[in-house]
């Protein structure tokens, strides 16, 4: 740390011990304990100068956070293969990220925030989180980036959620399974998933993930079903009360207030989204389009009024959309201020790089009967008539049987999106992710384009 900003810290209130702490950071030797050690001292020691300063002085906390951040790189380039080893014994126990980095922080306290810490914040509107979340981001960047931790992690967010085995009984014994802010419904050959946030025109926040992760997860291991349809609900806003919606991303207001964690989105597209993208795996198999190792089937989505935002990025990895007339797709990330997922991966794909761009940074609404929507929609019908379209195109894709949609579906990703090649975007997305999310661009964009500061959290 340079003399100048040392002096500062020092004219903000710390003293010379804890100066000490700046002038000779722990360096990193190659001992993982001895290096956990040290350093989880010297992160301890940043912590309660933090707190001393106790917000005085911006300029001179912003420099205690970098010299955290570069300790925590460097701590993570050597050591972030022997900590995920050790989270799982060796790479032989499946963890997923929500458990994995809890027990990070019991591992190597300071490196990630703890659960007090993140309660703690969890407290406060985003423009007032101290930003500790972003620490979890460096983490799963490093993990990610390792070939072969990253590609263990993705296993595990590809295998079926815990509570999934008693919900796929519960259907398959009532044909319906209502999880709150997801339902299931059983038709013919197909399950309905309805994504159903009423009160926020069906948006996406850290209630959705988990019951929307478990009915994506009884689809693939019911038998039964060869076909999964994905539709929003019917929503209460005064303006589209009774319609059915598709969704309008993520909880604008939510994320604002601070109520969306930094972990929804790494969660949402390492489980919920990837697993329509490539089925559901098991623990003794490659899942992998080489290795073949997943159970995967058709989906269908039927978009009325709108798919903006992570609405419109779920439509990326469906196999057939069907939109009502006057339905539009947006990526609003500009006035959001945030990644939009894998969409920078995948729209260019469908649409073209030159209108992704102009979608992710320019705003740019795509009608979905357009000569660019109908490259994301394959079929356009009267507004009212998407329910009978749905029921019409399934019962296409039955009768005429779907024993080789999975290995077409892997042949077409192997060609355009590997497993590997997602975990590399996703390690670059984790680490990206963690500052928009963070970033005072964010609330500021909030206010502006949505005023979130007026509205009211439902």
């Amino acid at each position: 740390m340079d003399q100048d900003t040392m002096a500062r810290l020092q004219q903000a209130g710390l003293d010379y011990s804890q100066l000490q702490h700046l002038r000779q950071p722990p360096t990193v030797t190659g001992d993982f304990a001895a290096d956990a050690a040290a350093h989880r001292a010297h992160w301890a020691a940043l912590d309660a100068m933090e707190t001393r300063l106790d917000g005085s002085d911006g300029e001179a906390v912003d420099a205690l956070h970098r010299h955290g951040d570069d300790s925590r790189e460097d701590f993570l380039d050597r050591h972030a293969a022997t900590l995920y080893d050790t989270l799982t014994d060796g790479r032989g126990r499946f963890v997923r990220a929500e458990q994995l980095v809890t027990d990070a922080a019991r591992a190597v306290p300071g490196l990630v925030p703890g659960t007090a810490a993140l309660a703690e914040d969890a407290g406060r509107k985003l423009a007032d989180k101290r930003g500790v979340e972003r620490h979890q981001g460096r983490l799963f960047a490093k993990i990610l980036a390792l070939p072969e931790a990253g590609a263990h992690l993705c296993h595990a967010m590809l295998l079926p959620r815990a509570e999934s085995a008693e919900a796929l009984a519960r259907f398959r014994r009532d044909g319906r399974l209502d999880l709150g802010r997801a339902r299931l419904e059983r038709k013919g050959a197909a399950a309905h998933v309805i994504m159903s946030h009423p009160d926020n025109l069906n948006a996406e926040d850290d209630t959705t993930i988990p019951p929307l992760e478990t009915a994506v997860d009884v689809v693939l291991m019911d038998p039964d079903v060869a076909i999964g349809v994905l539709r929003g609900d019917r929503v209460n806003h005064p303006k589209h009360a009774g319609r059915h919606l598709f969704s309008s991303g993520i909880n604008l207001t939510g994320l604002y207030w601070g109520n969306v964690s930094y972990m929804f989105y790494l969660v949402r597209d390492l489980g919920l989204v990837n697993k329509m993208f490539r089925g559901i795996a098991r623990p003794d198999r490659d899942p992998s389009e080489v290795g073949g190792g997943s159970t995967e089937k058709l989906w269908v989505a039927g978009v009325e009024g709108f798919a903006i935002g992570g609405g419109c990025q779920l439509l990326l990895v469906m196999d057939y959309v069907i939109a009502e007339q006057g339905a539009y797709l947006t990526l609003p990330a500009r006035k959001e201020g945030i990644i939009p997922g894998m969409a920078n991966l995948r729209l260019p794909r469908l649409v073209g790089d030159k209108v992704a761009r102009q979608a992710i940074l320019n705003d740019r609404r795509i009608e979905c009967d357009s000569p660019e929507g109908r490259m994301v929609c394959d079929e356009i019908v009267p507004a009212g008539d998407v329910g009978a379209a749905l029921d019409r195109v399934v019962d296409g894709l039955a009768t005429s049987g779907v024993v080789s949609a999975a290995g077409n579906r892997r042949a077409l990703r192997m060609s355009a999106e590997p497993i590997d090649l997602f975990r590399q975007y996703a390690a670059v997305y984790a680490r990206e992710q963690a500052y928009c999310h963070l970033s005072p661009a964010l609330v500021s964009n909030l206010e502006r384009f949505w005023q979130a500061n007026r509205r009211a959290v439902h």
